[in-house]
């Protein structure tokens, strides 16, 4: 998103119309999920993608009679039903929702696209509120802009109070971790005004603690999925940037020390794997103090309960050493350093988009339906 941002201040500040089209909600399955973007030029170039196929390229077409025409923002919906399957290769069943909305010269969206970009570059987090959708009959005025900062203050208003405090509700919890929401208004006159509301902060960061086998492969992959890597080791021929060119930070320091070396926020996600028993205490210890949403111990159950122990004999609590995760990952039989870096990742990412980390796979009763019904078009 970061791109789609950056394209639109770039075009705003140079006096050049374009429109940002978004997808604001899903049902079903759908090839992007909301907060997706894509940005559409005057000379019909774009940045960013709705997952592709005919979709797409209604969007875009849409998106370039706003242009042409002078148009207002627009809300529309999109169901893939099985004729958008066979023509684009898509999951069929879904429904997408999307909103339009053109920016011109002197846009007022310009202030709210520097905060938001800033955000991504390390300032505190923000969150954005549009209004995206309204009942007929509604005086609630689409494309309405509210942001929030994590110091409370707001920039802009929805419409009413009543709007405005229900999406600083939503707005707070979605900001520093950098996901969207979609909140369907249930006070008053604006019942049924939908509000979409995503947060802008740093990419996610991996901090990964100690620069061996597993570690290299942790950071690694965590690197190709697009997070930010910081590696910590206390051993420079681990901890260098010929191992790691691609790490925002390879630091070099005692494991309980760490910590206070670099600056992190809640979208972290911290890997403890150092070399042994007494270096992985000292740098979950680390670990503790940082407001990191997701805190990983490599190592058996029998090797954390020792460190557990200590730990809570020199005051950690039982409640925080709750949140940690150990033994790290998702059990998929990983043995290999790059088997268990998989595991170590998809946890990872079902933290962090919310996922259960159950098989997707469906049950037998549907292939036996699948069966059936084959069945009775045969005999047809």
């Amino acid at each position: 998103m970061k791109e789609v941002i950056d394209g639109a201040i770039e075009l705003l500040n140079n006096g050049q119309p374009c429109v940002l089209a978004t997808v604001v909600r899903t049902k079903g399955s759908t090839p992007q999920k909301a907060g997706a973007m894509l940005l559409v030029r005057q000379d019909g170039s774009g940045v960013g993608t709705l997952g592709g196929g005919c979709v797409e390229g209604d969007i875009w077409f849409a998106a370039q009679e706003i242009l042409r025409q002078g148009g207002g923002p627009e809300f529309k919906d999109y169901y893939l039903n099985e004729d958008v399957a066979a023509r684009d290769g898509l999951v069929c069943g879904g429904t997408m929702y999307f909103f339009l909305e053109p920016f011109r010269e002197a846009s007022e969206f310009l202030p709210y696209a520097s905060e938001m970009a800033k955000a991504y570059e390390g300032d505190d987090a923000v969150a954005l509120a549009t209004v995206v959708n309204v009942p007929e009959g509604s005086g609630t005025v689409l494309g309405s802009k509210l942001l929030l900062r994590l110091d409370g203050s707001v920039v802009g208003t929805l419409g009413t109070e009543a709007l405005d405090a229900q999406a600083i509700e939503v707005a707070s919890r979605v900001a520093e971790v950098g996901s969207a929401e979609s909140l369907m208004a249930g006070a008053g006159t604006e019942t049924g005004t939908e509000i979409f509301i995503e947060g802008f902060t740093t990419p996610p960061t991996l901090v990964m603690v100690g620069g061996g086998h597993v570690g290299k492969s942790t950071a690694d992959l965590a690197h190709r999925l697009g997070y930010r890597v910081y590696l910590i080791d206390d051993r420079p021929e681990f901890a260098n940037e010929e191992r790691f060119p691609y790490a925002e930070q390879v630091i070099v320091t005692p494991y309980d020390q760490w910590a206070s070396q670099v600056s992190l926020n809640v979208n972290s996600f911290v890997v403890v794997a150092t070399r042994g028993h007494r270096y992985d205490d000292l740098a979950l210890e680390s670990a503790l103090e940082t407001p990191s949403r997701y805190i990983g111990l490599l190592g058996s159950r029998r090797k954390t309960l020792m460190i557990y122990q200590r730990l809570v004999q020199q005051g950690t609590s039982p409640e925080r050493l709750k949140q940690v995760r150990s033994p790290i990952g998702l059990d998929i039989g990983a043995l290999t350093p790059e088997e268990l870096a998989v595991s170590i990742m998809s946890e990872i990412i079902m933290v962090r988009r919310g996922g259960a980390g159950s098989p997707l796979q469906m049950g037998d009763w549907y292939v036996d339906r699948a069966a059936e019904i084959s069945q009775r078009t045969i005999q047809v």
